[in-house]
């Protein structure tokens, strides 16, 4: 286990806010918070994204279906390369810190649950989602922003992640929507291609 003295001054800095602010964990706006940051976890997010491109199809709405898909694109890119990080990178909780007195952070272990608190995927799922619905209806970008910074500022003070590993998830999130984004414009038209050559065999 890291002992807290041979901490990087950083590290040891990042924790301790982390470990502070994880004291407020049992407020009732805290709590609150916590439970509506719950839809940023990846089964929410995954069947939100799916209704949006299914009513939008079904419902002839192209712009709702395409902030479905979008949303769902980008959270599956967060989420897999979520995992990746966590699979390398062994960071325990904050709150099993204050309730167990362990803390361990090191590169390997393929850590799960309370040892997986690097990059934080909540955080990714959120900011991803908020940006690439935000591109399709821009008109709903503050609600939607606000949102997302509410489901990652939460994240510290309810014992899940430390700052770092928020900061981290903005990033990842970021980073993920914007690779779709730029890959949009080439998923359509192998889209339309394909549909080209259904119809011309239909014919």
């Amino acid at each position: 286990m890291t002992q807290p003295e041979s901490l990087p001054d950083l590290e040891r800095a990042d924790r301790d806010a982390g470990l502070h602010a994880a004291s407020w964990r049992d407020h009732p706006a805290v709590q609150a918070a916590s439970l509506f940051c719950e839809l940023a976890d990846q089964p929410p997010m995954f069947a939100t994204s799916a209704a949006l491109l299914v009513g939008g199809l079904a419902s002839d709405r192209p712009r709702l279906a395409e902030a479905g898909a979008r949303m769902l694109l980008a959270v599956a890119a967060v989420t897999l390369v979520k995992t990746a990080i966590k699979a390398s990178v062994t960071r325990t909780r904050p709150n099993v810190v204050l309730e167990e007195g362990r803390y361990e952070s090191r590169l390997g272990g393929g850590a799960d649950g309370p040892d997986a608190s690097f990059p934080s995927g909540h955080t990714g799922n959120a900011v991803a989602a908020a940006r690439a619905v935000a591109r399709v209806f821009p008109e709903g970008r503050v609600p939607l922003y606000a949102a997302a910074a509410v489901a990652s500022a939460v994240q510290v003070p309810r014992g899940a992640h430390y700052p770092a590993d928020v900061a981290a998830g903005v990033l990842l999130g970021l980073a993920a929507e914007a690779a779709v984004d730029r890959a949009w414009p080439h998923l359509m038209q192998g889209l339309d291609s394909v549909a080209e050559a259904l119809g011309s065999e239909a014919a």
